[in-house]
């Protein structure tokens, strides 16, 4: 592996590992504030508590991976396609609600885990 040209660098990788650690509880309290916005209708979410479902999860999918929690992010990935698809009209809401409630009782346990299950 090369050798960093600026010599802080693992440091400062470090601390914004940190940084995004003290995030997760506020991440997955936002994706259960949207999933419960979804829920408060009907049978058919409106499209806005959607859109943030879908942005929350999008955000996940998008930065955690890069701060060490991979499946995290991987799976986040994952719902948030499915989120995708009831906004975009072509899968319904229904299963998607079980999806998201096992990714927050997984990420509550360690979402930092190299499994999910």
């Amino acid at each position: 592996m090369a050798t960093p040209v600026d010599p802080d660098f693992r440091a400062r990788l470090a601390a914004l590992n940190e940084k995004f650690a003290a995030t997760v509880p506020g991440t997955l309290a936002k994706i259960r504030a949207a999933l419960d916005a979804c829920l408060a209708d009907s049978d058919q979410p409106a499209q806005a508590a959607l859109h943030q479902l879908h942005e929350v999860l999008h955000g996940v999918a998008g930065s955690a991976g890069t701060f060490g929690y991979a499946v995290f992010g991987q799976e986040s990935r994952r719902v948030e396609q499915m989120v995708r698809a009831v906004l975009a009209g072509s899968a319904a809401w229904p299963p998607v609600v079980p999806e998201v409630e096992k990714l927050l009782a997984w990420a509550l346990r360690d979402a930092k885990a190299a499994t999910f299950d």
